[in-house]
């Protein structure tokens, strides 16, 4: 087998290795509050999750696009491969490409390890830009597109990244506001009843939403790799199994559940009744699926912890934790030049190497480190059996219960 499709095998591997880190990593996005609440079972949760992601897969390919020609600058005018990087059969970029990913995956796991939820949207494009201004230098980046509209890395993903959790906080907050106050005069048990049934509606219109907007990345970072060796011609067209394999790893992704995660939005930020954990889906939903018919490839995180901190903003007398809330800033702040530097590092080890044998170096390297991070999760691990115990932010802080009083010795 010829060089350059030996590394294409180890692009398509690792791309849909990342659809599934992507998918149980979001799992949260979508079916956190609803888990919390108890509007669905943990595993039922997932399931519907799971069903829903592939189906929203096919539904869009207007990021797919926006992955390819919008933000590393590989790619002529037309959307083709620049020539010099697929003069060796596509190989260099290949392992841009492979190299990226990579580095995306990695930081993945370790913020799942961590629970916290970052962007795996920001993973993608970090470990891609890195890996590409390693081997191309900082020209191989569009950082702000010709001018005549958003694009580019700022236009593209910064700016969504700023501005979709405000607007998520400021949807979910007025919703919030709006749904006591309607309801104000309801019995607390028929409210919290009938919400749950709501909550099960728009939950799944964010699963939906999700999978419109992020298997559509990992089409078109597969799509890229088949143009670069020649296996496609088509430039601004997805091949059907590219198709059914990310939207069927995605899927699988999220049917496992990324119970870490799930846990520190759902019991982490704010303590969810029923008509907060409606008012957050229903305004993640309005947020993606908006964004997603624009074609702005916004981080679904974002967007359903803003409205999830706006329930707790819109709700009088709800306790948000801030200290949660600030951990979770700063993992975004750091994702895209944290996966950036792992994706540039990684291209520089297989480049360094070189022939065949770097790709191969660094996908073995891929290997042992999330056997690594998912053999130490199981010292602690979270699962839909302890997903909705009490959340405890400091251990230290708990209260102790008083000895009893020695009284005397049993008989």
């Amino acid at each position: 087998m010829p060089p350059e499709l030996v590394v294409l095998c180890l692009v398509v591997i690792t791309a849909l290795a990342f659809d599934f880190t992507n998918g149980f990593h979001d799992t949260g996005n979508a079916m956190a509050t609803s888990i919390a609440t108890g509007a669905l079972k943990p595993k039922t949760a997932v399931g519907l999750s799971a069903i829903l992601n592939l189906v929203g897969a096919f539904l869009s390919v207007e990021v797919a696009l926006t992955v390819t020609n919008a933000v590393v600058n590989i790619q002529d005018s037309s959307g083709a491969p620049r020539p010099e990087l697929i003069a060796d059969g596509g190989q260099a970029l290949l392992l841009i490409i492979l190299s990226g990913l990579v580095g995306a995956i990695l930081w993945n796991l370790l913020t799942w390890l961590l629970g916290l939820p970052s962007s795996s949207s920001h993973a993608l494009f970090g470990g891609l830009i890195g890996a590409t201004m390693a081997g191309l230098g900082p020209a191989g980046v569009k950082w702000v597109g010709d001018g005549t509209k958003l694009d580019g890395v700022v236009g593209k993903v910064i700016l969504p990244a700023l501005m979709s959790p405000m607007i998520a906080i400021a949807v979910a907050s007025v919703g919030t506001w709006l749904i006591y106050k309607i309801t104000a005069n309801v019995a607390a048990k028929y409210r919290d009843s009938g919400f749950r049934w709501g909550q099960i509606g728009s939950a799944s219109l964010v699963s939906l939403a999700h999978g419109t907007n992020d298997a559509q990345k990992t089409m078109g970072v597969i799509t890229l790799a088949l143009i670069a060796t020649g296996s496609w011609t088509h430039l601004h067209q997805v091949p059907l199994w590219v198709k059914i394999c990310c939207a069927s790893a995605i899927a699988l992704g999220t049917y496992i559940g990324g119970w870490r995660i799930i846990r520190t939005l759902g019991k982490g930020l704010v303590e969810i009744e029923s008509p907060q954990g409606m008012a957050a889906e229903a305004s993640s939903a309005a947020v993606i699926l908006t964004s997603s018919h624009l074609g702005f490839a916004l981080s679904t995180t974002h967007v359903a912890t803003g409205s999830i901190l706006g329930t707790g903003v819109g709700k009088r007398g709800a306790k948000v934790n801030w200290g949660v809330a600030g951990r979770m800033l700063l993992a975004w702040g750091i994702t895209l030049p944290a996966a950036a530097a792992a994706g540039a590092l990684t291209w520089w080890l297989a480049h360094t190497i070189g022939g065949l044998i770097g790709p191969i170096v660094i996908f073995v390297i891929l290997v042992v480190l999330s056997g690594a991070m998912y053999l130490h999760s199981r010292k602690q691990p979270v699962d839909h059996n302890n997903v909705n115990d009490e959340w405890v932010e400091e251990v230290t802080d708990r209260k102790l219960p008083e000895p009893a009083l020695s009284g005397g010795g049993a008989k």
